[in-house]
């Protein structure tokens, strides 16, 4: 049995170090919330399987080997011989102890669960790959979302089970990429459903409202060594304020833009795109809005595709500073 089960493990493990590496190399798409709910399982599996069989069964061991030395001296004491005074402690110890394959499996499964639970359900972490989101967030930016913010979603699948609240206007969101759901993505809540978002020659209009912008110092940009134009937009109805940025020699017009569900929603010129925001759908914005690949481009982001409400910047090991929240 402990042979089977010590090749067993180790092909399981490898398939879990194969599939990694193959992740790492590029050779598969990974999933790491598919691979963390697995990881969760087969722990599992192994953890229930070592409380009701496995260590029982070690502990039955150390009981047979205690009743036979018992016997011994017994029968040792009924013959008038010496009694047999044998310590006991290192072949306790060595008969109760893990093997190998429960220690790399039942053992990891308290820690491979809270992260799993903590990951799921409640707060991830993420790294800001690019600048779309400059001045608000830099790139290396390691931030947290909160992942029940906009309701509990079950992990995989992504469904939700439970209501919380839903997305405003300003928000910063992660959320899946629509062209390729296996990435995430994030950028800022402009649109909510019914909304008409219009984005004309760099001014965001939501509903007909120009939304204000008040000039802010320029903005240097350390990584391509360069000035932006730097403004701070306030959303429609004055509750929230966050910072923008522009460049005069980028275009208005949206080059290149995607064949999109509901793409007859948008109208698009040489002055920009207005879109209507269909029902169950989002419409995203990068705060540099000059250098952000979003919905202007991809479309609009389904309910189904939210994943959590971003809010904190936890480290930057470049710049130590950046530690704290964001609106």
């Amino acid at each position: 049995m402990t042979g089977f089960m010590s090749a067993l493990t180790a092909l399981v493990l490898a398939a879990f170090v194969g599939y990694g590496g193959a992740w790492y190399m590029g050779v598969v798409e990974g999933n790491f919330a598919l691979l963390l709910f697995l990881a969760t399982f087969v722990t599992g599996i192994y953890w229930v399987a070592e409380r009701l069989y496995f260590l029982p069964q070690r502990r039955r061991a150390v009981e047979v080997l205690e009743a036979g030395v018992a016997q011994r001296q017994a029968e040792n004491l009924r013959m008038g011989l010496k009694s047999d005074q044998t310590d006991l402690s290192q072949a306790r110890a060595k008969l109760v102890m893990q093997p190998w394959w429960l220690d790399w499996t039942a053992g990891l499964f308290p820690v491979i669960v809270v992260v799993f639970l903590l990951r799921s359900f409640l707060f991830e972490p993420f790294k800001i790959p690019s600048g779309s989101m400059i001045p608000t967030l830099m790139i290396n930016d390691l931030i947290l979302v909160n992942k029940f913010h906009y309701g509990v979603r079950l992990p995989v699948l992504n469904l939700k089970v439970l209501d919380n609240h839903s997305p405003q206007r300003g928000d910063v969101m992660v959320f899946r990429y629509p062209p390729k759901p296996s990435l995430d993505y994030i950028k800022r809540v402009v649109g909510v459903p019914g909304d008409e978002v219009a984005y004309l020659n760099k001014q965001l209009t939501v509903n007909g409202k120009p939304l204000p912008k008040q000039a802010l110092p320029e903005f240097f940009d350390p990584d391509v060594l360069r000035y932006s134009k730097q403004f701070e937009e306030t959303t429609a109805d004055g509750q929230r304020k966050y910072r923008i940025l522009n460049e005069d020699d980028r275009p208005s017009f949206i080059q290149a833009t995607e064949d999109f569900p509901n793409r007859a929603n948008c109208r698009y010129s040489t002055e920009g795109v207005v879109c209507k925001v269909p029902a169950g759908h989002y419409f995203m914005m990068g705060d540099n809005r000059d250098n952000s690949l979003d919905s202007r481009y991809w479309g609009f982001v389904p309910e189904k595709n939210i994943v959590g409400k971003a809010f904190f910047v936890w480290m930057n090991f470049g710049n130590l500073k950046r530690i704290g929240a964001f609106d």
